[in-house]
């Protein structure tokens, strides 16, 4: 069995937070599987976070935990392009407005990025 959890910023946007529930999954017999960045929707940008926090979580667990409990990070790309996970063969181009990524397909995706001082990674 996998785990697919979202990251949601003031929830679970925490090394710490994350690290815990992927040993408690493994202690269950549960594989952390993915790590989405949450999607867009409408009402859902107070939960969003910026990407770097995703990125920052993972290497976190990198250096702390086994690799088998560190979930893959991914986006769902919009307009149907699919999970992608972000490392840095998938990420073309980075900056305060979007990121810009590839799928397995070589397909080229844009996810904006959020706007504002909320989080204070990458501002």
């Amino acid at each position: 069995m996998g785990n697919q959890s979202v990251l949601l910023r003031g929830i679970n946007d925490d090394a710490k937070i994350i690290k815990e529930l992927c040993l408690k999954l493994i202690q269950i017999r549960v594989r952390p599987y993915y790590l989405y960045q949450c999607d867009l929707g409408v009402g859902m940008e107070h939960f969003r976070t910026k990407v770097q926090i995703g990125i920052d979580i993972i290497n976190e667990l990198r250096q702390n935990i086994t690799g088998f409990a560190i979930p893959t990070y991914v986006i769902d790309a919009p307009n149907g392009g699919g999970k992608i996970a972000i490392n840095p063969d998938n990420v073309l181009e980075w900056n305060s407005q979007y990121i810009m990524m590839k799928n397995f397909k070589g397909e080229i995706f844009y996810y904006p990025e959020i706007k504002g001082g909320v989080n204070k990674k990458n501002e």
